[in-house]
C-alpha cells in the first residue's frame, strides 16, 4: 500500500517529479533542475527521471532521490549535463575515476571527451609518454618539431625515473586529535575514546603514493600532485595501520610532538578530560 502526501493526501510511489530536484549522491548533497538531470537522453539519469512516477527510485532518510557513486567526482557530472562541455581544474588528478564514472551514467561523450588521445586537457602522464609528429619538412615547422620530440623525449626519460627503483625523498606527517576521562583515583582505569580522524600532510604525490585507496581526499579533491596539502585524512583510524604503510614505502620516523589540555568533566565530580593532539614527521632519503 503506498503512503500518503500528508499535505496534498497523494500517494508518495505516485507523485510526478518536482522541477527542483534534491540529490544524495554518496553523501553529498546536490540541488538541481529536472530538466538538467534529462537534458542527455538515454542517459542513466534520464532513464531514471524520465518515468511517469517516483515508484522505485531509492531514498534517503529525508526523502532525497539516493544514488550510490562518487559523490565528489558527481559534480563534473552535473556540469556536464548543464551545458554538455567539460571544464576540469588544472592538473586534474581524477581522470580514470571521472571516465569510470561517465560510462557508469551512460555518457558516452564525455567518455571520449576523457579519453586520453581525444581529450585536449590531457597530460603528458596520461599520453603515456607518446608523441605523433608531423610529417617532416625542411622549414621552420621541422625545426620546432624536432624541439618539441626532444622535450616530450626528456620528459618521458624522467618519468620513467620517477618510476623506477628510485623514489623521491620528502616528508610526511600525520596527526591524530585523541581524548580520555580520568577518574580522582589514578590507578583506575581510562576512558578513552577512540581516534576520531588521523590527518595527513605533505606533497599530494607522496600522500597518494604510500597510502593510496585509504587516502580521502574529499578536503581537497582537486590539488595538483606537486603541491602540498594538510587537508587530507585516512579512511582508517589505527595508527600502526599507517606506520606500516610508511614503513613499507621506505620511510622512517624522525620527530613527534604532542600537545594536551585538561578540563573538568563535570562540576561536582573530580573527573578530568584529557585532550591531546599528537603528530609523528616522517622523512625518506
Amino acid at each position: 500500500m503506498a503512503l500518503l502526501d500528508n499535505a496534498s493526501g497523494v500517494a508518495v510511489d505516485e507523485m510526478t517529479f518536482p522541477e527542483i530536484i534534491e540529490l544524495n549522491v554518496g553523501g553529498q548533497v546536490y540541488i538541481t533542475r529536472y530538466s538538467t538531470l534529462t537534458s542527455v537522453p538515454d542517459s542513466l539519469l534520464w532513464e531514471m527521471f524520465n518515468q511517469k512516477n517516483t515508484k522505485g527510485l531509492a531514498r534517503d532518510t529525508k526523502g532525497r532521490f539516493f544514488v550510490d557513486r562518487d559523490g565528489f567526482l558527481f559534480r563534473y557530472i552535473l556540469d556536464y549535463m548543464r551545458d554538455q562541455q567539460l571544464v576540469l581544474p588544472d592538473h586534474f588528478p581524477e581522470r580514470g575515476r571521472l571516465q569510470r564514472e561517465a560510462e557508469f551514467f551512460n555518457l558516452p561523450e564525455l567518455v571520449k571527451l576523457l579519453a586520453p588521445k581525444v581529450s585536449k586537457q590531457n597530460s603528458l602522464g596520461d599520453e603515456g609518454c607518446q608523441s605523433d609528429p608531423e610529417e617532416s619538412s625542411p622549414s621552420a615547422d621541422f625545426v620546432r618539431n624536432l624541439a618539441s620530440l626532444g622535450a616530450t623525449a626528456a620528459a618521458c626519460s624522467s618519468l620513467a625515473s620517477v618510476g623506477g627503483d628510485s623514489k623521491r625523498s620528502g616528508f610526511i606527517t600525520i596527526g591524530y586529535r585523541g581524548s580520555y576521562t580520568l577518574g580522582r583515583d589514578s590507578q583506575t582505569d581510562a576512558k578513552f575514546r577512540r581516534v576520531a580522524r588521523i590527518m595527513v600532510c605533505g606533497k599530494t604525490s607522496l600522500a597518494k603514493e604510500v597510502f593510496g585507496d585509504t587516502l580521502n581526499e574529499s578536503r581537497d579533491p582537486d590539488r595538483p600532485p606537486e603541491r602540498y596539502t594538510s587537508r587530507y585524512y585516512l579512511k582508517f583510524t589505527f595508527l600502526e595501520q599507517a606506520f606500516d604503510r610508511l614503513a613499507d614505502a621506505g620511510f622512517h620516523m624522525v620527530a613527534c610532538n604532542s600537545t594536551g589540555t585538561c578540563a573538568f568533566a563535570h562540576e561536582q565530580t573530580d573527573d578530568k578530560i584529557w585532550t591531546s593532539y599528537t603528530e609523528y614527521v616522517f622523512y625518506r632519503e
